[in-house]
């Protein structure tokens, strides 16, 4: 009796020993990519159920900012996981950036406005329209060392319940340090992330609808030429009969790699293009930031979620994004 209790316990071990296992298993982690990722580690689910994901940038303090877009705020996730929010009324905030006065300025969408937004105080619109013609949905931006803001614009495009959207420019725009706006680009099927290598001579825009990341030089003036494709993405597949790569946000590394957020996941990319792993997510990111004292965490938000992942690679900490 005694030897068959004991088997009885044995198994009942193992039975549990084989079910954290399986539980082990299923949490996602970390692929080893070198000197990014190292294998295995957990990637932490922070929290789900937020209604937009968008617009993550590193914040002074250490902690995450990201834009809840419908539910027109801000959110903070602080270093120690605590979500709260950060400021409300954000008129439909998407893409964040902070400038040198620690000014944050957003690319905005329930009144489509590029401008500052926070503090309230400092509260300014740079622009809303581009030949007289109303911005649809201002979608990413990041700014230049100089003061200059690059951001796109989606546009609109027809759809079922809309046959005949109102007239846009989807594109790519910059405003000058002196204001000036100028549409940059307006040969992109779906711009939409866009960021700066760590030099600034090159831009690079998310084309949702296309196969590649695109790459610009960019002039002393801050315009842009030479478009070209500059890294083709895992992501390019067919989803509701469309080809698309889902090509979203975009972050860079100290090392000048380049993070894609698309359907795959999380591209990565050397400084040259040349693809070296891909981080895969329960759910398809929107947008990516570096973030933390260090920018050794790697946050991922989407479909509804926020991610936290720890790198070996260190986000470039020349700009919160």
């Amino acid at each position: 009796m005694l030897l068959k209790t004991s088997y009885v316990k044995l198994y009942s071990i193992l039975g549990a020993l084989a079910f954290a296992a399986v539980v082990q298993a299923d949490e996602p982690v970390t692929p080893a990519i070198p000197s990014v990722s190292a294998g295995g580690v957990v990637i932490e689910t922070i929290k789900e159920g937020f209604k937009g994901t968008e617009g993550p940038i590193g914040y002074s303090d250490g902690s995450l900012l990201f834009t809840e877009t419908n539910e027109n705020r801000i959110v903070r996730i602080a270093p120690d996981n605590t979500v709260s929010t950060f400021l409300e009324n954000s008129n439909g905030a998407n893409g964040l950036a902070l400038n040198a006065n620690g000014e944050i300025i957003a690319v905005q969408t329930l009144k489509p406005k590029v401008g500052i937004i926070y503090p309230p105080d400092k509260q300014k619109t740079f622009v809303e329209s581009y030949e007289s013609v109303a911005f649809q949905f201002p979608n990413d931006v990041v700014l230049d060392k100089s003061g200059g803001v690059y951001f796109t614009d989606i546009g609109t495009r027809p759809t079922k319940e809309n046959t005949n959207p109102p007239a846009s420019h989807p594109g790519v725009f910059y405003i000058s340090p002196t204001g000036e706006l100028k549409r940059i680009a307006n040969d992109i099927d779906r711009p939409n992330g866009i960021q700066l290598s760590k030099d600034e001579k090159m831009l690079y825009v998310a084309n949702t609808l296309g196969e590649y990341v695109l790459a610009y030089d960019i002039g002393a003036d801050g315009l842009i030429s030479n478009r070209r494709n500059f890294a083709k993405l895992d992501g390019w597949k067919i989803e509701d009969k469309v080809w698309s790569s889902g090509a979203d946000g975009l972050a860079i590394d100290d090392s000048d790699r380049l993070y894609v957020a698309s359907n795959s996941g999380i591209e990565v990319f050397s400084a040259k293009g040349d693809a070296l792993g891909i981080i895969s997510l329960p759910k398809k990111p929107q947008n990516i930031a570096f973030a933390g004292t260090d920018k050794k965490t790697l946050y991922a938000v989407g479909r509804g979620s926020a991610y936290k992942i720890p790198l070996l690679a260190q986000g470039f900490k020349g700009r919160a994004k």
